[in-house]
């Protein structure tokens, strides 16, 4: 089982960027997915999740607007793509198999780290 994330880095206040989560190894049409975040010092923090079939979403208010979570269940892949990013915006990402409560399930990836600074 693998979940590889990817497209973290520095931007600035305002920018945007598009993280991506590769699966492997498992039923990815199965599960729901669901993007964490983690900033220092702070608890872990569910993001947004999105259903197995492409349908309903979650979204953590503060990132309602502005980021837009997306699936490709033909490429087991799921997205994140985050626009007018702030500074509180920077942490840790996580992408992971989650429950229809986008509570976190099976399977967690490594994190990929987003620093929004100027």
């Amino acid at each position: 089982v693998q979940l590889q994330a990817s497209g973290g880095g520095l931007v600035q206040p305002g920018g945007s960027l598009r993280l991506s989560c590769a699966a492997s190894g498992f039923p990815f049409d199965y599960y729901a997915m669901g993007w964490f975040r983690q900033a220092p010092g702070k608890e872990r923090e569910a993001v947004s999740c999105i259903s197995s079939t492409d349908g309903p979403t979650y979204y953590a208010d503060s990132v309602k607007g502005r980021f837009t979570i997306s699936r490709d269940n033909a490429e087991a892949t799921v997205s994140l793509q985050m626009n007018s990013l702030k500074a509180e915006d920077t942490a840790v990402y996580y992408c992971a198999t989650v429950y229809t409560s986008c509570q976190p399930s099976d399977y967690w990836g490594q994190g990929t780290l987003v620093t929004v600074s100027s």
